[in-house]
This record gives structure tokens, C-alpha cells and sequence, in this order.
């Protein structure tokens, strides 16, 4: 790999239940983080103590049914992992899981020798649980946990996971006790659609960066990973036909550093890595617009056939593609042929917005053409909501990220394109950018769309915010995560957490059970965790922090 090292509410009464336990505490400004890798997880001094036995489903997301019955589960040395052939590689995950902080064997086995144990099963029968949705059933003697699909099971062991103590979360034998409560949880998401972008573009992440993120996401029941591959300080996949695009396009980013790209092989690696947490990789080629990478490393993409300098800065808006020139279509059918080829998911990302530097008319006739392109090579268009400024492809999803602010006409035209059967997916800036400063004195991030404080980025329903859109239109939503001012991986995860998990809850948990209320306070019982995990979190004032612990 090519790149520079780093320095490294309707659930009622149960989701009010110990409120008190989780109140208290001084919450401070956010803080810049060092320029280093994420910190080491470590014991959080002063923090709260957590309940021997979690509440059943005071998690997030929420789920959709919880019914608390007897006692609980107690894991232990002698337990097993029962598992059938479908099921394995789940049960795989969850030993990983659970083998380092637990100190426990845990054996995989096949199911009928798990007896007392946790018991995996995918059941074909179970329609009702859709393709990820789960039932677990805890009682003192064993743990079922069953799933139309393997990504039913991986959802439901994030469950089984956060009913555990935060400190399973750790890397080194703890203590325990491990107990789970007793009872059933029987769960679905709202949304097919849960994703979160990030931004590789503006600076460079690593493959194990990458890998990190997905964790953290799946954490939370994501199933999607945007990948924003290319833009105009970098260009970061690796095209054959087109080398220069990663060799020297690829060799800066925002404030000058050395960049750096993925080969094929990386990406691949980053595709198959997520598969096994269950979310899809969906990869951005951003078009017509934030290309000035691209012009750099090939002059004849440039009307005048003059190639610009390599682009440092974070101005939008002035790079394009020359669209009457047949040589575009040539690059354009490269690079989203050998992209295809390495995306084994449904969808290609085309981007189209801020093309301010290309005409409407350009605009027009370029996704006349591209978007065939992205249909021969078998995927399916997801696009920014300008591309409604054109005629979306039959089939294409448009990612909308206006404002409340945003102009009625624009938002009329995008409701109007999903009234005529595309598919929107819910990105509003001003709600759920995680590169958005929380408050003024937030020393990271932007605020072109305003601040975003954690209550904003989770108090708003997806299905009833753009006016004039039906809601069966709504796949679902998605946190960009943009990098202008994002270095390492200490910087995304205080710009992610504690936003990141609402917008998690708003895909997955039902409409009614939405309550920021409740949701804060479980939002606050998630810092042990994030400290186990090596987060360090920005401690917003909104939310009912336990004293102590590493967030910043």
C-alpha cells in the first residue's frame, strides 16, 4: 500500500428503568486529540459502576420488542458455542469476541453439543425475521439466538454483546461476573438501508483504519460502508488503464501530506473485511464534479488539455470532467468497469453534486451517459440528490444531504423524482455529517451547515423530513463522515461518537420507540464501552455522562 504512516420512545417503562444509575457527572468541551493513533483501551477511573446484569434491551439500537422474564444467563469456562453449517462463521466472530476479556475456552461446536450454551441457528422458516432481524432467548440454562440469515445471527450477537458488561469489550482477562438477563428480544430494522460514509479522499486512511471504522459500525447494526474513493485531493483506488490516477493523483491530500491510494488488493481486502461484519461496500467515484485529481493526472481529460496542479486546499466547486470530449467516456467506462469488477454489492456511487464548473446542460447529457455505463457493468446507480437534476436511472437511489435551510424548489424536485419511484437515502447535513463541529468551540470539523450537537443529529424522523417525499421511498439513512479536517483515527472518533449510534437507532429501531429522553441515557451507558473499545468520544453536554472515563 501506497500512503504515509500515521502517528498514530412506545418501549415504555423499560427503557426508563435506572435512569438514575446513569445521571450525574460533569461533561466537558470537546477537545482537540492528539495527532496519534486511537488510545489503548484502559481502565476509566472514576466511572460509574455498571450493573452486575444489564437491563434487557437498554442497548442501542433500541429493539423492537423486549419481554424481560426470569433469570439470567450466566456465561462461563464450560461454555460452548453451538453452531450448525450456516451458522459458523457468526459463532467464529462471537468466540473472537468474547475468548480475550473472558479468559473462556469457548469452544465452537456443533449445536448439539452446546447444551447450557449459546446456541447459534439459522432457521429458513423464520419469514418473519426478515433478512436481519433475529430473536434471543436468555434463560439460566443457555442462550438461543436464531435467524433467517447469517446477517440476522450477526446482528443479533451485537445484541447478546452489549447485554454483556462494557468490559467484554476489553483485550485482557477481566473479571466478569458475565450474566445476561433473562428474557426475549425479537427484533427487525426499520430500514433496509443503514449506512455511514467516510470520506478516504480528503486524507488518506489506511486499510487497518478502514478495518477499525467497520468495527465501530458494526457495532451498531450498520450494514452499509460508503467509501468516498475519489475527489479533488486525491484519488485513492487503483485503475489499471489509468495509473497516473493513484501514482500521482493519489500522492497528496488536504494540507499537503503524502496521500496514498489502495491497490486492488487492498480494496479487495477492505470489501471482504467488511463482508464479514456483514456490511456492503459501496465505492464513489465522484462525477463530473471533484475531479481536479483526475485532471492533474491526465491532461486530456481537460477541455483545454492542459492538466491543473495537484489541489491541497477544501474549496469545492471548480473542477470538472470536460463532458463534450469522447476521451471522458473512454475514462469514465475504465474506471467504473475495473471498480465493478472488484465490488461484489448491488451499488456504484456517482456522486454529481457541486458540480458548479460544469453547465446544466453538460450535467445532463454527462449522466445520460454515464449512468448506462454503471447499469452494463451490473450495478445500480446511487448518486447525490443534484442528480435529480438530470433524470436519476431506473432503479437509482439519490443521497439527500440538503439542509432545513435548503431552498423549497430544490427539495421539491427531489420528493418529486421520489414520488416517481427513486429511492432516497437521508443524509441531511445539518443533522447527521459527523464532520460537523458539535458546538463553536469544538476545535475539529466544520460549520457550513451549522452546528450539530448529539440531540440534533438524533431528534428527527427519516420518513417525515423531506416534505412532498412518501416514506415508502425512504430505503433508509446514512452518516457521511467527511475528512477536511480529520487526520487519524483519534479525530474520527470524536467527531463519530456519540453521533454515530443515533443515527444507528433511526435506521433500525422502530418509529415509536424514538425518545430522546430515554435514548440519552442510553447513549451515557454506552461510555464504558467506548473506553473499553478505545474511543475517545466527545463528551457532549446534552447527555448524562458517568463521571470519569476517556471521552474528550
Amino acid at each position: 500500500m501506497r500512503q504515509r504512516r500515521r502517528i498514530p420512545r412506545l418501549i415504555g417503562s423499560l427503557l426508563l428503568l435506572a435512569v438514575a444509575a446513569a445521571a450525574g457527572g460533569e461533561a466537558s468541551a470537546a477537545g482537540k486529540p492528539a495527532r496519534k493513533a486511537a488510545p489503548a483501551p484502559g481502565p476509566a477511573a472514576g466511572a460509574a459502576a455498571e450493573p452486575e446484569v444489564r437491563p434487557l434491551g437498554r442497548i442501542i439500537p433500541v429493539p423492537a420488542s423486549v419481554t424481560p422474564e426470569g433469570e439470567p444467563y450466566t456465561l462461563t469456562r464450560t461454555t460452548r458455542i453451538g453452531v450448525d453449517q450456516k451458522s459458523r462463521e457468526v459463532g467464529r466472530y462471537l468466540a473472537g469476541l468474547l475468548r480475550p476479556s473472558t479468559g473462556f475456552p469457548l469452544p465452537v461446536v456443533d449445536e448439539r453439543a452446546a447444551q447450557s450454551g449459546i446456541r447459534l441457528r439459522v432457521s429458513p422458516g423464520e419469514t418473519a425475521l426478515g433478512a436481519e432481524g433475529y430473536r434471543l432467548r436468555s434463560e439460566p440454562g443457555g442462550i438461543t439466538l436464531t435467524a433467517r440469515e447469517p446477517a440476522g445471527l450477526f446482528r443479533g450477537v451485537q445484541t447478546l454483546r452489549q447485554q454483556l458488561p462494557a468490559a467484554v469489550e476489553r483485550r485482557t482477562v477481566q473479571p466478569g461476573p458475565w450474566k445476561i438477563a433473562g428474557g426475549t428480544v425479537t427484533d427487525t430494522p426499520r430500514y433496509a438501508y443503514r449506512g455511514a460514509m467516510l470520506d478516504v479522499s480528503r486524507h488518506f486512511f489506511t486499510v487497518d483504519e478502514v478495518k477499525r471504522y467497520i468495527d465501530q459500525l458494526a457495532l451498531y447494526k450498520i450494514n452499509t460502508l460508503h467509501l468516498h474513493l475519489t475527489d479533488d485531493q486525491g484519488w485513492r483506488i487503483a485503475v489499471d488503464s489509468w495509473p497516473r490516477l493513484t501514482t500521482y493523483g493519489g500522492s497528496t491530500e488536504v494540507g499537503g501530506g503524502p496521500g496514498g491510494y489502495y491497490t486492488k488488493e487492498e480494496y479487495q481486502e477492505i470489501v471482504r473485511y467488511a463482508a464479514s461484519r456483514h456490511q456492503e461496500v459501496i465505492p464513489e467515484i465522484d462525477m463530473p464534479g471533484h475531479t481536479n485529481a483526475a485532471l492533474a493526472s491526465y491532461a486530456e481529460l481537460n477541455c483545454d488539455g492542459v492538466a491543473p496542479p495537484l489541489y491541497t486546499g477544501i474549496k469545492v466547486g471548480f473542477s470538472s470532467l470536460c463532458v463534450p470530449k469522447p476521451v471522458t467516456y473512454d475514462f469514465v467506462d475504465d474506471v467504473i468497469r475495473e471498480i465493478a469488477a472488484l465490488t461484489p454489492g448491488r451499488y456504484l456511487h456517482i456522486g454529481g453534486d457541486e458540480a458548479h464548473s460544469t453547465s446544466h446542460a453538460d450535467y445532463v447529457a454527462f449522466m445520460e451517459r454515464v449512468q448506462p455505463v454503471v447499469a452494463k457493468y451490473g450495478k445500480t446507480v446511487v448518486g447525490w440528490h443534484q442528480l435529480t437534476g438530470a433524470t436519476p436511472a431506473e432503479g437509482a437511489l439519490v443521497q439527500y444531504w440538503g439542509l432545513d435551510r435548503t431552498p423549497a424548489a430544490e427539495k421539491e424536485r427531489v420528493a418529486a423524482a421520489a414520488r416517481n419511484g427513486t429511492g432516497l437515502i437521508l443524509s441531511p447535513a445539518d443533522r447527521v455529517y459527523l464532520d460537523m463541529k458539535y458546538t463553536k468551540d469544538t476545535p475539529l470539523g466544520l460549520a457550513w451547515a451549522g452546528y450539530v450537537e448529539v440531540r440534533r443529529s438524533y431528534d428527527w424522523d427519516p420518513a417525515t423530513y423531506l416534505p412532498g417525499a412518501p416514506a415508502a421511498a425512504v430505503r433508509g439513512v446514512e452518516a457521511p463522515l467527511w475528512t477536511e479536517t480529520l487526520e487519524t483515527p483519534a479525530h474520527l472518533d470524536v467527531m463519530a461518537f456519540p453521533r454515530l449510534p443515533g443515527v444507528a437507532e433511526l435506521g433500525w429501531s422502530p418509529a415509536a420507540s424514538h425518545d430522546w429522553e430515554t435514548y440519552k441515557v442510553r447513549l451515557a451507558e454506552q461510555a464504558p464501552r467506548f473506553d473499553a473499545l478505545g474511543i475517545g468520544y466527545h463528551r457532549s453536554p446534552q447527555v448524562p455522562w458517568p463521571t470519569g472515563g476517556s471521552g474528550e
